[in-house]
């Protein structure tokens, strides 16, 4: 029998009281191991750095004093970290847009249900990405008053090809590589170098980016 390490998780959130109703939902759900819980973006980092590769995800706040959530993802993806799972409200479009662009691969509600707390954490753990149905409007409504400029010049979803946009649509249901793999049949490689070119042609720098742009343009709906 093959054994699987836990998910290896950093929390951050400067209200202790939210860590740990965090460290709950995720203590009573098999599965999941809690390396760090920070109170600000630069003990995220340092957390991340301590642990290296048993980090397979940071569930990150955004207002926090020091080092926000939004600096602490860029500096996180700038060293190749893992993926980010932010936290947010409603209310917090600015959020929305600067998690964006720092390289954030999900966003969950603060006031999501456990269930769906925990398939957001295993989804961006296993490489995938997250869009809560709550969010998504507001995330394609901030898009499309500002534009990504990473999307700005780049080229057309009519220059991918048709396996490319079998790929895109199965990341914007925040399938992993090795599900897009198995759903198409195919090694997990060639789903990788698909997902890099999808990348590089849409002119996006990460799978949030892809399926915003997905959403956008009518090649998936969220």
């Amino acid at each position: 029998m093959t054994y699987r390490r836990p998910v290896g998780v950093v929390l951050v959130d400067d209200q202790p009281l939210v860590r740990a109703g965090l460290r709950w939902v995720l203590a009573e759900s098999e599965g999941f191991a809690i390396l760090a819980e920070c109170a600000d973006g630069a003990e995220a980092l340092a957390a991340v750095r301590e642990h290296g590769s048993r980090v397979d995800v940071v569930l990150m706040d955004v207002r926090m004093r020091g080092v926000d959530g939004i600096e602490a993802t860029r500096r996180l993806r700038a060293e190749d970290g893992p993926p980010v799972l932010v936290l947010t409200t409603f209310d917090e479009d600015e959020v929305l847009w600067g998690a964006i662009e720092a390289g954030a691969a999900g966003f969950v509600l603060k006031e999501a249900a456990a269930e769906e707390l925990l398939a957001a954490t295993r989804a961006v753990a296993a490489g995938g990405a997250w869009l809560d149905p709550a969010v998504t409007p507001r995330v394609l409504a901030v898009t499309r008053s500002r534009g990504l400029p990473r999307a700005r010049g780049a080229a057309r979803a009519g220059d991918l090809t048709e396996r490319e946009l079998d790929v895109l649509r199965h990341m914007a249901t925040g399938a992993s590589n090795s599900e897009i793999a198995a759903a198409l049949i195919v090694g997990e490689a060639t789903v990788k170098t698909h997902v890099g070119s999808i990348f590089a042609k849409l002119g996006v720098r990460d799978r949030a980016g892809a399926i915003v742009y997905a959403y956008q343009h009518g090649i998936s709906s969220p």
